[in-house]
């Protein structure tokens, strides 16, 4: 469910902030939800999918710092 009109007023947190927590907190989650998969795939001798897994799971790390430096900067006022 999206709203073409939600600015903060509902939530407290303008749009882009909150956006941007949401993003970083997608990513981590992510992070965590793919090493259950990566030891799933070990546990199966599956080294393909493993390494797979393990560079979405690099991936979503880098996005979360990424996410994160930005919101840190915009919350300081930049």
């Amino acid at each position: 469910m999206t709203s073409s009109t939600e600015t903060g007023g509902t939530t407290g947190t303008p749009d882009r902030d909150y956006n941007l927590i949401w993003y970083v907190e997608a990513c981590l989650s992510n992070a965590l939800r793919l090493e259950t998969y990566i030891h799933d795939a070990e546990r199966n001798k599956d080294t393909q999918v493993a390494d797979l897994f393990r560079k979405a799971q690099a991936d979503s790390r880098k996005g979360a710092e990424i996410g994160k430096g930005l919101l840190r900067a915009r919350l300081n006022g930049g």
